[in-house]
């Protein structure tokens, strides 16, 4: 059977899934609802014109959407996973399916699960294991849920890489969580000692003594990417990491490690608002990178 599918938030990681599955065999249609489709202010008409452009149906709210979707897919910031489940909640079909690929806490992802499977939904939770853009829909993925197993014979048909891990929700997410602990507090460090060592004029010295411990790195385009990564997409990365911070409270432990991690990514989220780093891309040393943050903090 054909599945209709119904992508909840088009950003970069909704339209890529859009996009990547629309052509696939066994997928009927691709509807996608975004926020940004309703808001005049954020070019509504422009956001649906380029949906539509990729053949994705672009519908006008939730309700809309989840009327014409077998299996939903939440692709929305991590702060938005809860109201996202929540609005599809009130509007999805008795017997459809919900995939979340959110990066949220277990304990979040196991309250979307509770909204949606009372309203007869049921709930597979996805943990994303890197960042999409270079796999598309291949990206890594774990699945946990009662249909994680069953789901996953589908997504890889379709050519995704989606492993189950457990039927116990929260599992996959868990995974997640402890992993971006890791990899967004690395470049929360990479970043402070980068420009802190610049500042002193010490990178020379600095960056030797990493390479030197940590041979396999390239600490020079390591640190360019962090910062470019950072700069780029520092907002979510900073919500996702108040999720990390959520999911080590969850345990029981103090999240001071996280916490600080979400502080810095969102720190750097703003300038990049503020257009400090305008002009600079993936290309651009960390140097310049750095360059700008100290011209700006000695700014104010």
């Amino acid at each position: 059977m054909k599945l209709r599918l119904g992508i909840i938030g088009f950003g970069e990681v909704g339209a890529i899934f859009a996009r990547g599955l629309r052509d696939q065999e066994g997928v009927a249609s691709v509807h996608a609802w975004d926020i940004k489709f309703a808001d005049t202010a954020a070019g509504a008409a422009a956001a649906r014109a380029a949906a539509d452009a990729d053949r994705i149906r672009s519908v006008g709210g939730m309700a809309a959407l989840c009327a014409e979707a077998d299996l939903l897919i939440s692709a929305v910031t991590a702060s938005s996973t809860l109201a996202a489940a929540e609005e599809a909640a009130r509007h999805a079909r008795h017997g459809s399916l919900f995939l979340d690929l959110n990066s949220a806490s277990p304990g979040t992802k196991q309250r979307a699960a509770q909204l949606l499977q009372a309203a007869g939904v049921d709930y597979v939770e996805a943990g994303v294991m890197t960042s999409v853009p270079p796999y598309g829909i291949r990206v890594p993925m774990l699945l946990g849920g009662a249909r994680a197993a069953e789901l996953s014979g589908r997504l890889k048909a379709w050519g995704m890489d989606a492993t189950p891990v457990s039927q116990q929700l929260g599992v996959a997410s868990a995974i997640k969580m402890s992993r971006s602990i890791m990899i967004k507090g690395l470049e929360a460090l990479v970043i402070e000692a980068y420009a802190t060592a610049r500042h002193y004029g010490v990178e020379e010295h600095m960056l030797p003594t990493l390479k030197e411990t940590f041979p396999q790195i390239d600490w020079d385009r390591q640190g360019a990417y962090f910062f470019s990564r950072v700069v780029q997409h520092g907002k979510r990365r900073a919500e996702e990491m108040r999720e990390a911070a959520q999911t080590v409270q969850e345990a029981g432990f103090p999240p001071f490690m996280a916490a600080a991690t979400a502080e810095k990514q969102d720190w750097i989220a703003h300038m990049a608002r503020d257009g400090v780093f305008e002009g600079l891309d993936s290309k651009s040393p960390w140097q310049d990178y750095a360059d700008r943050v100290i011209a700006a903090t000695r700014a104010k």
